[in-house]
């Protein structure tokens, strides 16, 4: 630190030690990369059964997915077609009806990967057939996901009632955490 010394007033002779501003350089906040998340992050299962409420649910796992350099993948689900029978055979299942929507399924989940993903992140898709909850459960084991983001609701009303909810049976049997998604 630098001292200078000057006189005050005309005719005294005394000399006060006045200190001079010191000037420090100012560094420039450092930019700190984007911090390694402890979650480890890497795979999302959004699973879509083409309601709002589900694809509402993907507009919240495409910017994650971004956030966390993970890659994306959609799994669609068709339950099984039953057809109660007349002259009591007992239930006829008819799979060229499942094979059909499992067809439409693929197309519109790449049509959905088009639209709303496109190229920002890494993404696929699967079409299971069964129960809705086991096979999300099944599928989120075989890819080894990190979390999954499931709307709470998808279709509603009497299917509710009578099945339940998918969204819960996630929710208390994954492997991994679940985010979900309440209606916007």
């Amino acid at each position: 630190m630098k001292k200078t010394t000057r006189t005050t007033g005309t005719r005294a002779r005394r000399r006060v030690a006045v200190k001079a501003p010191v000037r420090r350089k100012i560094a420039a906040p450092k930019r700190v990369a984007a911090p390694v998340t402890a979650l480890g992050i890497r795979q999302i299962l959004v699973p879509i059964d083409f309601s709002v409420h589900s694809k509402n649910a993907l507009k919240y796992a495409v910017p994650m997915a971004e956030q966390f350099s993970a890659s994306l993948h959609l799994v669609y689900v068709v339950e099984p077609t039953i057809y109660p029978a007349d002259l009591g055979f007992g239930q006829v299942v008819l799979p060229g009806v499942e094979e059909e929507l499992r067809q439409k399924g693929a197309i519109e989940l790449q049509a959905l990967i088009d639209r709303e993903i496109g190229g920002t992140v890494p993404a696929t898709y699967a079409v299971r057939t069964g129960n809705p909850h086991h096979e999300v459960l099944a599928e989120a084991e075989e890819r080894k996901v990190d979390l999954i983001i499931v709307a709470t609701h998808g279709h509603s009303g009497v299917e509710h009632m009578l099945f339940g909810s998918t969204a819960d049976r996630i929710v208390h049997h994954a492997p991994c955490p679940v985010l979900t998604i309440r209606p916007a």
